[in-house]
């Protein structure tokens, strides 16, 4: 079944004074790992997340799923299992060429914004969907998480959230943790709030527009 789409009218003015507000204000965004104890309203990042639904999926089979932890005793559960997985990635079986890449990002084992940030997002991913009439699968399921959690990103950040993406080498101690099935896969976490007055971001470059773009005219 089709119905009509009716886009969103904007005037080329209009369309282009919107364009360069979201640059100015994307540009502006940072990764973060030192949160205020400040607790947003629960209703942004749920506002957030439903955002990161309209995103496009292969087919529409929606591949993703969320979970929203606040609970303190969780969150110290989860940064326990984090640091013993991270643990093995810098000091047990480092990769150093893999360690001497983030040198300039000072990351380490430890991982206090886990329990520091106010709200954890916990994004998975599906393969397969085990439906009545048997296994229905999902096309490009990790790509269509990636762009549901890019706007998850920014709906975030546009709602004047700060967030950390958080990716450690073996993640499925969050499957575990979350109670989720063997065939939810876990894509990334996210850790949310609003910015520690005193925190601290290292000094990078993004590549300027003719780094990135080829253009046929």
């Amino acid at each position: 079944m089709l119905e009509r789409y009716i886009q969103p009218q904007f005037n080329s003015e209009q369309a282009l004074e919107i364009s360069r507000a979201l640059l100015y204000v994307h540009r502006k965004r940072r990764t973060i790992r030192h949160f205020s104890q400040e607790i947003p309203e629960r209703e942004i990042l749920e506002n957030a997340i439903s955002i990161a639904a309209t995103a496009p999926s292969g087919a529409n089979k929606q591949p993703w799923s969320f979970a929203l932890i606040q609970n303190p005793i969780a969150k110290t559960e989860i940064r326990r299992k984090a640091e013993k997985e991270e643990l093995d990635f810098y000091k047990l079986k480092p990769n150093k060429q893999w360690l001497k890449d983030l040198e300039h990002l000072h990351t380490n084992e430890e991982k206090a914004f886990i329990e520091q940030a106010p709200y954890l997002i916990v994004i998975f991913y599906s393969h397969f969907n085990r439906a009545e009439v048997g296994l229905e699968k999902h096309y490009y399921a990790k790509e269509s998480a990636g762009i549901a959690t890019g706007m998850l990103i920014s709906a975030l950040h546009l709602a004047g959230l700060a967030t950390l993406t958080y990716t450690p080498k073996r993640m499925q101690f969050l499957s575990d943790f979350c109670n989720r099935s063997r065939d939810e896969k876990p894509f990334l976490l996210l850790a949310v709030g609003h910015p520690h007055p005193e925190a601290e971001v290292p000094k990078i470059t993004k590549k300027n527009l003719s780094d990135i773009l080829q253009t046929w005219d």
